[in-house]
C-alpha cells in the first residue's frame, strides 16, 4: 500500500498536512504546547508504542516544528523543545479545540481556553489581525497567491463561482510513496 505525499502540492493546507496531519503528530505538539518535552513523558501522557513515537518525534524534527536537545550524557537522553514554527501551530490546535468542543462534545467540553488572570472562559474565532473581524465565508474568500499556479487560479475561481474557466479543475496528480501495509490483507 502506498501513501500520498502532499509536500510538493501547491496548496497550504495540503502542505501542512503532509507535516502535521498524522494524528500522533497534533497530540505530541498539543503536549510540546503543554510543557512536555521528553520521550518518557511524551510516551506516559499520550500512551504511545515507543517505536511510533520514535518515528512521530523524528518526523517533527525533520519538518523542523521540534528540535532535539541533549539533557544527559550518560546515558545520552534528548528532549524535544518547540521551535519557533512549532508555536505557531497554538492557534491551529485552538482552532480545532473550539470545533472538537463545539462538534463532538455531546457530553460537554473536557478543555477549554480560559483568560490567565480573570479566568474568564475564552470563545476562539478566527479574526483578521488588520481589522479584527470574524474571517466568515460572507466576506472573505480564497484568492490566490503571487506564486499560484494556473492550476490553483482556476480552482479558487470555481471555488468563487467564476465558471467562465470552465469546467472544474482536473484533480491534481497524486504522488506515492511506498508503504508497508501492516496487518492488513489486500483483496484483488
Amino acid at each position: 500500500m502506498q501513501r500520498t505525499s502532499f509536500g510538493n502540492m501547491q496548496c497550504p493546507i495540503a502542505r501542512s498536512l503532509e507535516r502535521v496531519g498524522e494524528w500522533w503528530s497534533i497530540l505530541i505538539l498539543r503536549d510540546a504546547l503543554h510543557g512536555v518535552s521528553r520521550f518518557d513523558e511524551f510516551q506516559k501522557s499520550l500512551n504511545i508504542a515507543p517505536n511510533m513515537l520514535a518515528r512521530r518525534l523524528s518526523a517533527l524534527v525533520e519538518s523542523g516544528l521540534l528540535e532535539r536537545r541533549r539533557y544527559t550524557d550518560r546515558p545520552a537522553r534528548y528532549e524535544y523543545a518547540l521551535t519557533p514554527r512549532g508555536h505557531d501551530f497554538r492557534p491551529v490546535l485552538i482552532a480545532l479545540l473550539a470545533w472538537g468542543n463545539k462538534h463532538y462534545a455531546t457530553e460537554g467540553p473536557s478543555v477549554l481556553l480560559a483568560d490567565r488572570k480573570s479566568g474568564a472562559i475564552a470563545e476562539p474565532v478566527v479574526v483578521d489581525r488588520s481589522s479584527g473581524r470574524l474571517l466568515n465565508e460572507t466576506e472573505f474568500h480564497y484568492v490566490p497567491g503571487p506564486a499560484a499556479s494556473e492550476r490553483t487560479r482556476r480552482r479558487l475561481a470555481y471555488a468563487s463561482g467564476d465558471r467562465s474557466l470552465g469546467e472544474r479543475p482536473p484533480a491534481p496528480p497524486i504522488s506515492k510513496s511506498p508503504r508497508r501495509a501492516k496487518g492488513r490483507k489486500l483483496h484483488g
